[in-house]
C-alpha cells in the first residue's frame, strides 16, 4: 500500500500560516508536495521553499481581498483552502467583561476571514468542479470556559454551523468542506499562558499546564496535542485519499471533551 497523499502540485491557502498550528500545517502541506500560500498579519524573514508568504489583516474585508488576489497571482487556482486564522485576546471576568467591542473582535477574527476567502475562493473551485476546505474550529464550541472564551467559543461555532451548512450546499459541486476541533495545542500561545499562570502560581512551566489542563476537566491522555498532530489530520483531510470525507468535524483533543 502507497502512502502517497496525492497533494503534489496541489494549490493551497493556509491563513493564519505562519505561527502554530498553521505554520505546522503549511510544513506538513509542503512536505506533500503542494504549493502554499501563507496567509498572516506577521511574517518571517524568509518564506520556506514552495511558501509564498503574504502579510495581511485578515479579521477586515481589504485583507481577505488581498489575500485572494495574490492567491490567483501567486497560484493561478486554488484547490485547497485551510483556514487556521483565529484566537482571542477578550479578558477575563466572564459575559460583563465582553462588551460590543471584544464581541465584534472575535467574530471578526474567528467566523468572517474563512467567510470572506470562501466567498472569494468557492467560485473558481466550483468552475474547476473540485476542491477542499478545512475549517479549523476548537472544541471550545462545545466546552467553553466561562471566565473567558465566551465570545471565542460563541464565535467558533457559527464557523461550525457554517460550514455545515456550506458543506451540504457545495458538495454536489465537486467541493468538500470539513471541520476540525482541535483542543488545548502546545503552540507558541500556549506556551506564553502556561509561563505566565506559573509565574502568578508561583510553580514552574509544567505546573503552568497542569493548571490549563485542570480548567479544561482534564486531558486524559496527559498532555496537549501537538501542532504537527493536527496538520498531520488536515494534511490527510485535504488528500484525495479522504475523498468520500465532507460535512463532519473531527476532534482532536486527547479525549478533552467528555462525551462522544
Amino acid at each position: 500500500m502507497s502512502f502517497d497523499l496525492g497533494l503534489a502540485g496541489r494549490r493551497a491557502l493556509v491563513t493564519g500560516g505562519t505561527r502554530g498550528i498553521g505554520a505546522a500545517v503549511v510544513a506538513s502541506l509542503r512536505q506533500a508536495g503542494a504549493v502554499v500560500v501563507a496567509a498572516a498579519r506577521s511574517l518571517p524573514d524568509e518564506a520556506p521553499e514552495g511558501v509564498v508568504l503574504v502579510a495581511a489583516d485578515m479579521a477586515t474585508a481589504e485583507g481577505c481581498k488581498v489575500v485572494a488576489e495574490n492567491v490567483f497571482d501567486r497560484l493561478g487556482g486554488i484547490d485547497i483552502i485551510v483556514n487556521v486564522l483565529g484566537g482571542s485576546s477578550a479578558p477575563g471576568g466572564g459575559f460583563a467583561a465582553l462588551d460590543d467591542e471584544e464581541w465584534a473582535d472575535a467574530i471578526a477574527r474567528n467566523l468572517m476571514p474563512a467567510v470572506r476567502m470562501d466567498r472569494a475562493l468557492l467560485p473558481a473551485m466550483i468552475g474547476q468542479g473540485a476542491g477542499v476546505i478545512i475549517h479549523v474550529t476548537s472544541i471550545q464550541h462545545e466546552l467553553p470556559l466561562p471566565e473567558s472564551t465566551t465570545a471565542y467559543a460563541a464565535a467558533k461555532a457559527a464557523l461550525s454551523t457554517y460550514s455545515k451548512s456550506l458543506s451540504k450546499e457545495v458538495a454536489p459541486k465537486g467541493i468538500r468542506v470539513v471541520r476540525v476541533s482541535p483542543g488545548w495545542t502546545e503552540t507558541e500561545a500556549a506556551v506564553d499562558l502556561a509561563r505566565r499562570l506559573a509565574e502568578q502560581a508561583g510553580t514552574d512551566h509544567e505546573g503552568g499546564k497542569a493548571i490549563i489542563m485542570k480548567s479544561l476537566g482534564g486531558i486524559p491522555i496527559g498532555r496537549p496535542a501537538r501542532p504537527d498532530e493536527v496538520a498531520d489530520l488536515i494534511t490527510f483531510l485535504a488528500s484525495p485519499r479522504a475523498a468520500s470525507i465532507t460535512g463532519t468535524e473531527y476532534v482532536i483533543d486527547g479525549g478533552t471533551v467528555p462525551t462522544a
